[in-house]
């Protein structure tokens, strides 16, 4: 197995080692559909390439061109600074190469920060489409078929996150009106490099449909077929998916379904209090919760390239030591002290909770407050990049399932949603929370406040804010926001979570020509009230 994933890991590289940056997407490895679909080895060493891909450090560029360009995690980081949930809280903001995601800035058709997301996504669904051409379906066997069945769930979560992301709402900073309902092209293992060159964005109904579909045909390909690990998507997250498109789309009944289906269907259980806060193991090593998640091997990681060089504020290697990643002052204190989660972040009162680092005594003293400690290193090691960074990082946990199913069943009926929420809480984070709706939009206020908590550096919150036209409360009394260019109070939402289409991609394909989002960068000012 170890051999067959050196192979994955070079085959997920060689992706980026074809070609120039303007291309269009990644172009084929250099196996044939053929030859892997032949090899029984090949395909498993394809498939495995999937999981180790998500972890790549440097897989759009090769090289060490940013700090950013850090595959799935680049999408979790740069989500929870859009939403403003994150500031760096040390003296080194400039550290901090994810922060234009927060202050709305370089965010034009022309830069790293929207060509690395846009490329990672294609390079993603790259690799899914070539192992569902591989297998000839009508004679596969059931391994095959759950291959192919995984290939499906990975390529719809992909478009998932391309149609959130691109999909532009309207808002009083950008005018959007001439691509409104529109999402991105599809590209499936059919698509020619001619088609390729001519290929529109698609309406947000065909997108739906088209992620649908493949969750079907994924549906039925692993109904004879459990992955070995959680590193590939199950069943269950097969359901999970399909619960969260239904979200987006707004099908209430729909998305209840299948959130209670990938609920059953998992047998996860919510992390637990001492899971959560464990030094060792605290949101770096999955446990039952975890429904889908990658992982970092030693050797396929670069010291400052890596996740928990960035998100966890132990670690003396990466980026994370000098910008003190922090939570908003204003999300920490919405929380009840009774809401054991609340201790993952440095209250002011340092007497308030008793905090657990894998530190030296001392250590905390001098950090600044709403310091995180949600994600530690691996065996408490923070002095070994190759040890403590060898982490788990989580794609799908249990307990979204049971957001998304509270949410929708308020959204249908009120009172159902709040008890729904009301259990959940009341269960697995405070004993003693009891919620109250004197309307929809306050229970989406407060499951959006929940999410934010509760997936806080996962980045899962934006697209529900996206979607409720939330906004964004940065500038306030009491805000930590770390200098000015951070201080910004938007409207409906902030406007570069109407994400720009690369101008490289724009020049490969003319059907995207006059099409694209516009430019959010500065579009919004910061408020110095505060």
């Amino acid at each position: 197995m170890k051999n067959i994933y050196k192979i994955a890991l070079l085959a997920a590289s060689s992706l980026m080692l074809f070609g120039c940056i303007k291309e269009t997407q990644p172009q084929s490895s250099t196996a044939t559909a053929e030859q892997v679909g032949a090899s029984a080895s090949a395909l498993e060493a394809t498939m495995s390439g999937l999981p180790a891909q998500l972890t790549l450090s440097y897989p759009i560029y090769g090289y060490q061109y940013t700090e950013t360009d850090i595959a799935y995690p680049s999408f979790m980081m740069m989500y929870t600074e859009m939403l403003g949930d994150i500031y760096p809280g040390g003296s080194n903001v400039g550290y901090d190469w994810f922060r234009r995601f927060n202050t709305n800035q370089s965010m034009g058709p022309t830069t790293y920060l929207t060509y690395v997301p846009w490329r990672a996504l294609y390079m993603f669904i790259k690799s899914a489409n070539d192992i569902i051409s591989a297998v000839d379906i009508d004679n596969a066997s059931d391994v095959q078929k759950g291959y192919v069945g995984m290939a499906y769930v990975y390529r719809a979560f992909w478009y998932y996150h391309a149609m959130n992301l691109y999909e532009p709402v309207e808002n009083p900073y950008t005018d959007v009106s001439k691509v409104l309902g529109l999402t991105v092209p599809i590209v499936t293992e059919e698509t020619t490099e001619e088609q390729g060159k001519n290929n529109p964005r698609v309406t947000h109904d065909e997108m739906v449909a088209f992620i649908l579909s493949d969750l079907d045909k994924a549906e039925e390909y692993l109904a004879n077929y459990t992955p070995a690990t959680k590193l590939y998507p199950s069943l269950a997250v097969c359901y999970g998916v399909k619960a969260k498109v239904y979200m987006s789309d707004e099908q209430y009944a729909n998305a209840e379904k299948y959130a209670r289906m990938a609920i059953d269907a998992s047998g996860a259980t919510p992390v637990t209090e001492s899971q959560w806060h464990d030094t060792t193991t605290g949101f770096v090593k999955a446990n039952d919760a975890w429904m889908w998640y990658s992982t970092y091997s030693s050797e396929n990681m670069g010291n400052l390239a890596n996740w928990i060089g960035w998100i966890s504020a132990e670690a003396d290697w990466g980026y994370s030591s000098l910008t003190c990643p922090m939570i908003d002052a204003g999300l920490y204190n919405s929380m009840a002290d009774t809401d054991w989660r609340k201790y993952s972040w440095l209250d002011p009162d340092r007497t308030k909770f008793t905090y657990k680092t894998c530190r030296e005594d001392g250590w905390l003293d001098g950090k600044p407050d709403y310091l995180s400690l949600k994600f530690r290193c691996v065996g408490g090691d923070y002095e070994t990049y190759t040890v403590g960074g060898v982490a788990d990082v989580p794609m799908m946990r249990v307990e979204e399932m049971y957001y998304i199913e509270a949410e929708a069943k308020g959204l249908q009926s009120l009172s159902d949603g709040v008890t729904a929420l009301n259990a959940f809480v009341q269960q697995y984070r405070q004993s003693d929370y009891n919620f109250s709706a004197s309307s929809v939009s306050d229970f989406e206020k407060e499951i959006l406040r929940q999410k934010r908590i509760e997936f806080w550096g996962e980045g899962i919150a934006l697209f529900d804010a996206k979607r409720m036209k939330a906004g964004t409360t940065q500038s306030y009394e009491g805000t930590n926001a770390p200098t000015d260019d951070f201080k910004l109070n938007c409207e409906v939402i902030k406007p570069n979570w109407n994400f720009v289409i690369p101008e490289s991609e724009v020049s490969n394909n003319p059907a995207l020509e006059d099409f694209n989002n516009p430019d959010p960068s500065g579009k919004v000012k910061p408020d110095l009230s505060y």
